[in-house]
Parts: structure tokens; sequence; C-alpha cells
């Protein structure tokens, strides 16, 4: 459960990869004095982590392969939504980030960008993509019911996740659309399709997604408790901070989103209280 040895193993030549992104897009935010390249880096790494160990059994384990395949998927349309939001322009910060640089001061802020904004997040992406390593420590063990079981998971996530995708894109020109034309935006924020049963459908379905990743793992092992499964709670643990935050943010901006966020819920959708806000507004 605990042997974390990694040396001269293809996860841990991913390891040091990490730690060479992570050194350069913290120099690259200094340069720039854009925060948001970790951000950029995000949706590719997972990918690169899994291509190496893929590589070094010359594609020839089906499991790690499989794993790289859903990672890819992952990985391209997480790159295509952030470049269809201009997140890879320099300068495009996410606005998470202007906040907290306007309200730390730059000393605090500087410390929040080395220690959380750059190491600790690439560290995150490293650590839920580790039970590729577990697959590839049980290369020889051929595929089961349970990893196709988490394809499909993963798959059907993704595909929500890539539908929310789409609504919010949809929303949110329409509203830059009404500002252009001067008309009044009666809502400014988006409650419908996928939103109307949770707040954070993107961020449920990430969750998921890595959590349902560490499947592959205990279907290669066949142990249920290992140390490359912590990078699925760690990621459920930073959402939790991350997206309380952005909420805390959009209260602010939005005095009407209280009433949303007592009719819905934030991350796992619960038909109840939905169904009890609906008929209570009726």
């Amino acid at each position: 459960m605990f042997d974390i040895a990694l040396v001269d193993t293809p996860f841990g030549l991913a390891l040091d990869v990490a730690i060479i992104v992570t050194a350069v897009g913290w120099l690259l935010s200094i340069l720039t004095r854009d925060y948001s390249w970790i951000d950029r880096m995000w949706s590719i790494m997972p990918s690169v982590y899994c291509l190496i160990v893929a590589i070094d059994l010359d594609f020839e384990s089906a499991r790690v392969n499989l794993m790289t395949a859903v990672a890819l998927a992952w990985s391209i349309r997480l790159t295509l939504n952030l470049m269809v939001k201009g997140g890879y322009k320099v300068g495009h910060e996410d606005y998470r980030w202007v906040y907290l640089r306007e309200n730390l001061g730059q000393l605090k802020f500087q410390v929040l960008n080395l220690t959380f904004t750059c190491f600790g997040q690439m560290a995150i992406v490293w650590l839920f993509t580790a039970p590729v390593h577990q697959a590839w420590q049980h290369a020889g063990q051929s595929l089961g019911w349970l990893d196709y079981l988490a394809a499909v998971l993963f798959l059907l996530f993704l595909a929500i996740e890539t539908i929310g995708d789409i609504q919010m894109l949809r929303f949110q020109n329409n509203k830059k659309r009404l500002i252009s034309e001067g008309a009044e935006v009666e809502q400014p924020f988006i409650t419908t399709g996928f939103f109307r049963f949770c707040r954070h459908p993107s961020h449920t379905c990430e969750i998921a997604m890595w959590l349902v990743f560490y499947l592959f793992a205990i279907s290669a092992a066949g142990e249920i408790w290992h140390w490359t499964g912590i990078g699925g709670v760690v990621l459920f643990l930073m959402f939790q901070t991350s997206t309380r935050f952005g909420e805390k943010l959009s209260l602010e901006k939005y005095p009407s989103y209280a009433r949303y966020q007592e009719a819905v819920p934030i991350f796992i959708p619960n038909p109840l209280r939905i169904w009890r806000s609906r008929t209570g507004d009726s």
C-alpha cells in the first residue's frame, strides 16, 4: 500500500518532468506577471505523464493504453474549452488570481503563487494521474470488467462535462450580445441545462472522472487501498476550497445568487431539494 519507490520508473520520470514544468510555469508567471501558466499546463500534463508510462511499456499494456486514451480525451476537451475562452492568451488570467493579487498584497500573493498556484497545483495533477503507475507495476495483468466500467464512467462524465461547457458558452455569448446591444441582462448567471441540477456540473464531473481513474489501479493490483488513490481525494478537497471561493465572488457580484444557492446543490444533484424549491416558487 505504501510502496512509493519511484527511482528508475517511468512515473518517477514523470515527476521529474512535473518539477521542470512547474519551475518554468513559475518563472513565466514572474516574467510576464500572468499567473495562469499552470492553468494552461493543467490540461496537458496528465496525458504527458500517461504517455511516458505507455512509451516505457512500448504500448504493450492494454490497461495503460486505455488509461492514456481516456486521459488524452480529457486533455483535448479541457484544452479546447480553455482555447475557446481565450485562456492561452498571455494576460488572460483566471479572475480568482486577479482578485487574490489585489486583496493579498504583492508579498503574500507571491508566496501563494510559488507554493500553491505553481508547485501545489502541479503536484495535484501528478498525484491524480498516479493510478497509471499502479497499472505499470502490474502491466502483465489483463483487462477486467472493472477496467471497462472505469472507461465507460470516465467517458460518461466527460460527455456530461462537454455538454455543460457548451451550455455555459452559449449562455455567456448570449449575455455578451445583450450587453453589446445595450439590453438588460435579467439573468446574469446560468441556471439552465445541467446547471438546474447542481451549481457546478463541470467540477462534479472533474472530481468524478479522476476518482473513477483509480478503478484502473484497483483492477490492476487487486487491492482497494493504495497511495496512488490519494490524488483523487486531494483533487476533491482542492475543488471544495476553490469552488467555494468562486461562489463567494459570485455572491459579491450577484446578490440574487444566494437564492440559487438555496435552491440548487453545489456538486451532487439532490432531486428532492430541487423539487421542493420549484414547488415553493410556484
